[in-house]
């Protein structure tokens, strides 16, 4: 005698319950982030400090010079870091302890700079290109204040596993953006240092309006960590597409399936030779996965006696599958199954 439908209605959630918690673990397992073993300058950081220290040990007044000492050798570069917005909350209007030491409170304790006549001692930090501190022990500094916001997920994101500095982007001596104390004039500039492929499509004819100002990399993207692909802000690339093009989120009464797992499978956000950032020129796009019609060929040319009066020769004039099929988005017309209305 078989169980009743209820026991047996309960004994199916409960395997699928079982097969997503293990499926789930799998992936977990699997993460190459959650299983990599920890940076060495990760483990340094963790045992030591300034003059090898043990990690907790308060570093001795002694050991700093205060800012006016930093002054008397490196005055062009003082002057300039005092009119930035850090240099003024940090040398005029400190808020904390640890802000009111000035230069010494990224840099770490300069007494013995000062008395080896500028030799790098004492655990100085110079977050120059030639500063042999580990990466991640010069990003502790900045991340000792910058931890919120849009740096919350910092730690894990693939510019952290990649050693990215903050100084690659940023730098705080002087004001080279008036906002967020970019290392470029652009955050297009900033990003494009190393994202070459990503600036070069922006100078195709069609491409976002980065060059324009009208938007940036950060439109888009969160360089500072996020928990999606490529860094994106939003939960997926469509939800990142639909923030400015709403008219194409839908739902529809008939979707087209390609828009609905990915705006990338038709369209280069980044830039294209081809109208409205197509990857290829329309009959081609569609004919990547409409190569086997019933309705009509989809051969791009032909000529003229094909089924239905000859429909592949109207490619040779417009060349585009949306002359009747229009809305290639999704419809919600009641006859628009083929998307032609």
């Amino acid at each position: 005698m078989g169980w009743p439908r209820s026991r047996r209605g309960y004994a199916v959630a409960g395997v699928a319950a079982a097969l997503f918690v293990g499926v789930a673990v799998l992936l977990a397992s699997c993460s190459p982030t959650r299983n990599a073993p920890p940076k060495a300058g990760a483990t340094a950081r963790a045992t030591t400090t300034a003059k090898g220290s043990p990690a907790g040990a308060p570093i001795p007044p002694e050991a700093y010079a205060g800012a006016n000492a930093c002054k008397e050798c490196h005055e062009s570069s003082f002057e300039s870091f005092s009119q930035t917005h850090m240099g003024r909350l940090f040398l005029k209007h400190p808020r904390t302890p640890g802000e009111s030491m000035g230069c010494e409170s990224c840099h770490g304790p300069g007494k013995a700079h000062g008395d080896a006549r500028g030799e790098i001692v004492g655990g100085l930090i110079t977050f120059s290109k030639k500063d042999t501190t580990p990466v991640d022990q010069r990003n502790a500094k900045c991340l000792t204040c910058h931890t919120k916001g849009a740096r919350l997920f910092w730690e894990g994101s693939s510019h952290e596993a990649s050693d990215v500095a903050c100084t690659s982007c940023h730098t705080i001596m002087k004001d080279v953006t008036p906002r967020n104390q970019l290392a470029k004039a652009t955050v297009m500039d900033t990003c494009g240092t190393c994202h070459l492929r990503e600036r070069a499509k922006q100078l195709r004819n069609s491409h976002m309006p980065l060059r324009e100002g009208k938007m940036t990399c950060t439109s888009c993207h969160n360089p500072h960590g996020t928990v999606t692909p490529a860094l994106l802000k939003e939960n997926s690339l469509n939800d990142t597409c639909y923030t400015c093009h709403a008219e194409k989120r839908g739902p529809f009464l008939w979707e087209h399936p390609p828009v609905l797992e990915s705006c990338a499978n038709c369209h280069d956000p980044h830039g294209s030779n081809h109208e409205k950032m197509l990857k290829l020129a329309k009959p081609r796009l569609c004919q990547q996965c409409h190569n086997e019609q019933r309705i009509h060929p989809s051969t791009p040319y032909g000529r003229g006696n094909e089924t239905l009066t000859g429909a592949s020769t109207k490619f040779v004039f417009g060349r585009s599958c949306s002359n009747c099929h229009p809305t290639i988005h999704g419809s919600n017309h009641p006859s628009g199954a083929g998307l032609i209305r």
